[in-house]
């Protein structure tokens, strides 16, 4: 096994189909060459990773209508939920491009990185069966899914935040990273809540976007603004 199957505790049968799956169309179109890229795997992932996430939600979520499933699906499949498996696994390092795209960071790029985990997720099903890479997808999923139990998919701190503030100030509240640790597959950032010039909040996730609706969170919680409130107006409010 090469360390990406031990990675993701899948042994190819066909090694051709993993290749497929790591090689970025850029390989092809800087060379000249006709080898093959990972733009049909990708194609067929993308079907089978809707499939099994369906599949799933509607297994266990059994009270939520139409309307709310495929909002929890939206949640699981979007690029930037993908980029993230696809960092945890260290998939951006397994990948074969052109030299240019590699200049300009194309193994960090989310686009790369979640286009390349849809290939993986096709190349698994072709070459095993769906209830093998439905394993795969839903040990990927596993933390996300976790959190759609814990989050009501209707909730949107974010944009909750955004609504209380904007009643008292036309301006938006700003988030902050104040610091992102861990190696690069499993990185934890730390953002702030700003408004005014106070800090609402903070919140710690895997991804900016979980550290920001967890500070959103939090601020929401605290309500730091109403004893500022009556001084908005000005160019800034000191905390």
């Amino acid at each position: 096994m090469n360390p990406l199957e031990e990675r993701i505790e899948y042994e190819f049968h066909n090694p051709l189909l993993l290749a497929e799956a790591l090689t970025h169309p850029s390989l092809r179109h800087e060379t000249q060459r006709q080898y093959f890229d990972n733009q049909r795997l990708e194609f067929l992932g993308d079907a089978v990773l809707q499939l099994v996430i369906t599949e799933h939600l509607y297994a266990h979520f059994a009270a939520e209508a139409e309307g709310q499933l495929t909002k929890l699906r939206s949640r699981l499949v979007s690029r930037e939920a993908l980029a993230v498996h696809a960092a945890t696994i260290e998939l951006g390092s397994y990948l074969l491009m052109g030299r240019g795209e590699e200049a300009s960071g194309g193994r960090e790029r989310p686009s790369t990185l979640a286009d390349a985990f849809e290939a993986l997720v096709g190349a698994i099903y072709l070459d095993s069966d769906l209830a093998t890479v439905r394993r795969f997808i839903l040990q990927q999923a596993a933390p996300d899914l976790a959190q759609l139990v814990a989050e009501p998919v209707d909730v949107n701190p974010k944009g909750q935040l955004q609504e209380l503030l904007q009643s008292i100030s036309p301006r938006s509240p700003a988030y902050e990273v104040i610091s992102q640790t861990g190696p690069e597959h499993q990185k934890t950032f730390v953002v702030r809540a700003l408004w005014e010039g106070i800090e609402l909040g903070q919140g710690t996730g895997r991804s900016k976007k979980q550290a920001e609706t967890a500070a959103a969170i939090e601020a929401i919680e605290a309500k730091r603004w109403e004893k500022a409130s009556s001084m908005v107006g000005r160019d800034s409010v000191e905390p």
